[in-house]
């Protein structure tokens, strides 16, 4: 359930954009649209201004002023320059504002709760355009896959543990992740909250892809990762997907070879 103080900061917030013409209107995304928020949730806010771009320093300000601001960052390191990221203090809120101009909005990956607007501009934007959410590539994953699992596989002969687990961190966020909430009817969003999405069977996969900083442990989660993956292939594939059997077969027949090396 969402906490009270989540809506009161969201309803001062748009109090002190509905004050500044420069702002069009404020729209929560993410959980607050779905209605799965809870205590540890995020805030996601879109504020739609109409100026073509707005200064960093601008941001900053606005930020500041929407409460007792303690650290903000923007957001390039995941691919978007326009979110302020920012960590309030009384109470304690994580919250992303996303800086958007109006006509921006035609391009976006989920429809949000408009909170305030002028005039309905951003209502008439949204019922004008189609949200899209983008999904994986399949091809795109396909044709990477058993050159991932080769190189995990010397990584594990090496003796490079730390490097292993970090790759089945990243196959579990850009390959199962999105595949399994894909076959079970849910956005693609990574590993972001499976825990509550995924039934027991996918959890059991996904856990068995998790290793032990050892030889063994690795090698058993690379396997399993490859058996999850095959599963989530054929739950998935469209009619166009081109399987490189080839390269699969060479690279399950050296992954195959090291184990019984190993267990020798």
């Amino acid at each position: 359930m969402k906490p009270i103080y989540f809506q009161e900061f969201v309803t001062s917030f748009s109090e002190i954009l509905s004050s500044d013409n420069e702002f069009l209107a404020l729209a929560a995304g993410g959980s607050w649209i779905d209605g799965r928020m809870d205590q540890f949730s995020d805030i996601d806010l879109v504020i739609i201004h109409q100026s073509e771009t707005i200064s960093i320093e601008d941001k900053k300000a606005l930020a500041e002023s929407a409460g007792d601001l303690l650290a903000c960052f923007t957001g390039e390191h995941v691919g978007e320059p326009r979110l302020l990221i920012c960590l309030y203090n009384n109470p304690m809120l994580h919250v992303d504002l996303k800086f958007v101009c109006l006509p921006d909005m035609a391009s976006r990956v989920e429809d949000p709760v408009i909170i305030w607007e002028r005039n309905g501009v951003l209502t008439d934007v949204l019922t004008q355009s189609v949200a899209k959410f983008p999904h994986p590539d399949l091809q795109w994953i396909e044709d990477r896959f058993w050159v991932w699992v080769h190189y995990a596989a010397a990584k594990i002969g090496r003796g490079e543990y730390f490097e292993t687990t970090t790759f089945f961190s990243f196959i579990q966020q850009t390959v199962l992740g999105p595949l399994a909430l894909i076959s079970n009817n849910e956005l693609p969003k990574g590993v972001r909250k499976i825990e509550f999405l995924l039934p027991e069977q996918d959890l059991t996969f996904m856990k068995n892809t998790m290793a032990e900083h050892n030889a063994e442990s690795c090698l058993n989660a690379l396997q399993n990762t490859v058996r999850y993956y095959r599963f989530l292939r054929e739950a998935t594939k469209p009619d166009s997907l081109q399987i490189n059997h080839r390269a699969e077969q060479v690279v399950m027949a050296y992954l195959s070879d090291y184990a019984n090396q190993s267990s020798r």
